[in-house]
């Protein structure tokens, strides 16, 4: 029963695209713009990293020589396979939702429901994430923001003003990603200049301290190279989706680990190992010590704005996550209407409660949370990528990845192992908030098919918004 109506719900999206290529005029509602690849790039980049500033947690957990080996090989391991599936399934089923949308084809529409609830808790933890990060560089210069009524008054107000920039458009977020992106990497490239003359490769192999923080470390670094499938929500607002994906997500990838890999390797190679100091924020001390306090200044500023850039990228996933949710009739129809600056008024209102209601929570222990809640939904979400492989062989797929289904499965295993380490290494405090959350997320899923019989709650309906189309011409 499931599986039909996920396939009914497939075959009417590909009835109504049809038609309004065939007949534009079909569609009364007036056209608005599209993410080109520029802003996209950027917005990928953002949610997956947004510059080195959090890497640091990776050195004082684990030394340099596991740092810059993590950074190394992570992205072979991790990063290359999920943004090859998501390059796949986006350009294969280009509509806002993203991995929702692939878990209800794959499985139905219960399994298509959790992955959005996982997805979804995972998200908006991890945006209660980038305010704490600000903070912890601003009280490097304001001391009365670490603590207290003026720390939790500052998470708030950030949050407030840059959920309302999310509000204005999405082409201007991507816009503005673009121009906070360079502005922001600007610093370490000139500090990895000013490093150059000082770097001792020798220092690249210490192993630091004895003992390591290992499940700091894996969080870390998981931390600042996942989410390459956040941007597969935005889908639907994307110029030329099956064109632009792939290249959008090539460009991110490379961008990404460049960033990261640059100044980890020009610092910890010109500066005495102290790896106590090796905390968030250490960066811009590095950068007083190297050029002068000019730099630190333009690295907590840079800071501010990569989190800003974070944020948003993270905000508008979310968002147009719920509103693909409610297109596909798991969310009420509130959560799928727009705003006159054509953005999910709603969902962009109740992401922003929700992080502001984390926000509580210390930085290590926000990634520990997300990362379990994200490998739940990408163990599924790979599972998903090999159902539609099978289920779905001859479907058109505008961008596949070139291997068979041995090959994808072998794509598969290695990531799926990595998510199981990151689920193994969390703590007890991190389990039951993530089994408080599924169950949260599955209460959800029957109440809301309870709304629906009831009829206490207006949701959309594919078919309905199908036959008013078909009206329409």
């Amino acid at each position: 029963m499931e599986e039909s109506q996920s396939s009914q719900q497939h075959l009417l999206l590909d009835h109504r695209a049809e038609a309004e290529a065939e007949n534009p005029s079909s569609n009364p509602k007036p056209p608005h713009k599209k993410l080109a690849l520029l802003p996209l790039i950027f917005l990928i980049y953002f949610e997956v990293a947004g510059g080195p500033y959090s890497e640091e947690y990776a050195v004082g957990a684990a030394g340099p020589l596991f740092a810059i080996l993590g950074f190394v090989v992570f992205p072979f391991l991790w990063s290359i396979p999920e943004a090859l599936l998501t390059a796949e399934l986006a350009t294969t089923f280009p509509g806002n939702g993203g991995f929702v949308i692939w878990a209800n084809e794959a499985f139905g529409p219960f399994w298509g429901s959790l992955m959005g609830f996982w997805k979804f808790f995972s998200g908006v933890i991890n945006l209660a994430s980038f305010p704490v990060l600000c903070i912890d560089y601003l009280k490097l210069v304001i001391p009365a923001l670490s603590s207290g009524v003026p720390h939790f008054v500052a998470i708030f107000l950030s949050t407030s003003v840059l959920s309302f920039l999310n509000y204005s458009g999405l082409v201007i977020v991507g816009y503005t990603a673009v121009a906070l992106g360079v502005i922001s990497l600007l610093p370490f490239v000139l500090l990895s200049l000013f490093c150059l003359p000082k770097i001792d490769p020798s220092r690249w192999l210490s192993l630091g301290q004895e003992k390591k923080d290992w499940a700091l470390y894996f969080n870390t670094i998981f931390w600042n190279l996942n989410f390459w499938d956040n941007a597969s929500t935005l889908a639907g607002e994307v110029d030329q989706p099956h064109k632009t994906f792939p290249k959008a997500l090539f460009s991110a990838g490379l961008l990404t680990c460049l960033a990261f890999l640059i100044p980890l390797l020009a610092s910890t190679g010109a500066m005495p190992l102290d790896q106590q100091s090796w905390v968030g924020g250490y960066f811009a001390d590095i950068a007083e010590i190297i050029a002068g306090k000019w730099l630190k200044y333009w690295m907590e500023i840079g800071a501010v704005l990569s989190i800003i850039g974070l944020f948003e990228a993270q905000l508008s996933s979310a968002a147009y996550q719920l509103l693909g949710m409610a297109e596909l009739g798991f969310l009420p129809r509130i959560f799928g209407e727009r705003s006159r600056f054509n953005t999910p008024w709603m969902a962009i209102l109740v992401s922003a409660v929700i992080a502001i209601a984390v926000s509580f929570l210390t930085f290590t222990k926000i990634i520990s949370t997300v990362n379990f809640l994200y490998s739940l939904g990408m163990l599924l979400e790979f599972a998903s990528f090999l159902k539609l492989r099978r289920k779905f062989p001859a479907l058109k797929r505008p961008y596949k990845v070139p291997l068979g289904f041995l090959g994808v499965v072998l794509m598969c295993l290695v990531p799926s192992v990595l998510l199981i380490c990151v689920m193994v290494v969390a703590t007890r405090t991190v389990y039951v908030a993530s089994a408080f959350l599924t169950s949260v997320g599955i209460g959800l899923y029957f109440l809301m098919n309870l709304s629906k019989t009831k009829r206490w709650i207006e949701f959309s309906k594919v078919g309905d918004k199908l036959d008013e189309d078909d009206n329409a011409i």
